[in-house]
């Protein structure tokens, strides 16, 4: 599978910012020092519907995490996957009569397409469900061989008692992973399962529905959290930087997914932070396809709204607020990038060396990108009140704002 193409992201005069970002599984902010490669897994979509604003938020954050790492001269080692089958994918395209495969190539080929007009950087490697199947078979294989999975009628289980880190992640409770398990694909009443909270490893083949070949499993698919294992651990290995994605994949998807690949390995952690983006809401409630409360970005296109003053709307909010959108949201968004536009459209202006500091130390602050906004905006403030005699200043500004916060003016 192929990602999308990548915007030029121009070089910054000075020296970038190590990064401080918030991690899930300790609650405090870690210094993250890759070296010279970074490495990052960000959970991808189900290709049942279109890109919404929520998606949009979760991977405008973790752009910036590979912006801040570039600007450091890092090499940042990317990796983002599809589910490009599962039951909601399977569900949709029975109930608008349309083959599967078919919709998750429509779907997908429109995420690219939203994932291009909104600069965001592409991963290295994008990789879906389907292609990893034959990388997943054998860690489920293993998993059982080694005691850690078993069967249920045809299905495989992971136990996540085989983990002694079960639950670092997230540090939630039984109770609450449970209410959790059943709300997000679980199966925590399904009778034989040895724990509650057990996910599935691989499903057998059932009628009417895809399934490939299992080897020692039998014909089926895989679970959704050894897909990403599976990916995440072919391309990037133990111990990678970041696993991102949205809050709610902190659990059950980055729980089970650290503790998989934590008994298959041997090592902890799976990753040094695991880093949420907070959710969107519209009308008072998350966004969900599930509720059907969506903004979708190519509908926002299509009604002409600037790409850019859709990722300003996503700046304005830091990247683990929960927040609402509002069509004051947007408006406020295309009233800056009219702004900083015309501030940069000048011939000359204030000195901007202090202000591409004061966007670098922003991000670096746990990605702080209403702060980087609020300084380019006293910048545009001044030049739009006293100007400035630095001929180069706004080509500068323009050049930080594009590096760093993927906003082309």
């Amino acid at each position: 599978m192929h990602a999308w193409p990548a915007s030029e992201v121009p070089a910054l005069p000075g020296q970038g910012r190590d990064l401080r970002i918030h991690d899930t599984a300790t609650g405090a902010l870690v210094p993250l020092d890759p070296g010279p490669v970074a490495r990052i897994y960000v959970c991808g979509i189900t290709p049942y519907d279109a890109t919404h604003i929520g998606h949009a938020a979760t991977y405008n954050a973790f752009d910036l995490v590979q912006r801040v790492w570039l600007d450091t001269k890092r090499q940042v080692h990317y990796v983002q996957n599809v589910t490009d089958v599962d039951d909601p994918l399977l569900e949709r395209a029975q109930r608008d009569d349309i083959d599967w495969v078919a919709l998750a190539e429509k779907e997908t080929a429109l995420f690219r397409e939203d994932m291009t007009a909104l600069r965001m950087l592409p991963p290295r490697h994008y990789i879906g469900a389907v292609e990893a199947i034959p990388g997943i078979v054998p860690l489920v294989e293993r998993l059982r061989e080694t005691g850690a999975a078993y069967e249920l009628e045809g299905d495989i289980y992971f136990s996540v008692e085989a983990d002694p880190h079960f639950g670092q992640v997230s540090n939630l409770d039984a109770a609450a992973m449970r209410l959790l398990s059943a709300e997000r694909g679980g199966d925590p009443d399904r009778p034989g399962k040895k724990n509650p909270l057990d996910p599935m490893l691989w499903m057998a083949a059932r009628p009417g529905e895809p399934s490939w070949d299992g080897g020692s499993l039998g014909p089926g698919r895989p679970g959704w959290h050894i897909e990403c294992v599976a990916i995440a651990l072919d391309h990037l290995g133990m111990g990678f930087d970041v696993q991102g994605g949205g809050s709610d994949l902190a659990f059950p998807h980055h729980e089970m997914g650290a503790s998989h690949a934590q008994v298959l390995t041997g090592e902890f952690p799976m990753a040094t932070a695991y880093v949420h983006a907070g959710m969107v809401a519209l009308h008072g409630e998350k966004m969900s396809k599930s509720k059907g409360n969506l903004v979708f970005v190519s509908q926002l296109r299509r009604d002409g709204v600037d790409p850019a003053a859709i990722r300003l709307s996503l700046l304005a909010h830091h990247y683990r607020a929960d927040w609402e959108w509002t069509g004051q949201v947007l408006r406020d968004a295309e009233a800056r990038l009219e702004r900083w536009r015309s501030a940069v459209s000048r011939p000359d202006g204030p000195g901007a060396d202090a202000l591409v500091e004061e966007i670098r130390d922003a991000l670096a602050n746990d990605l702080d990108a209403p702060a980087a906004l609020a300084a380019v905006d006293r910048w545009a403030e001044l030049q739009h009140a006293q100007g400035g005699e630095d001929a180069g200043a706004p080509g500068v500004v323009t050049r930080a704002v594009d590096a760093l916060l993927g906003v082309a003016l």
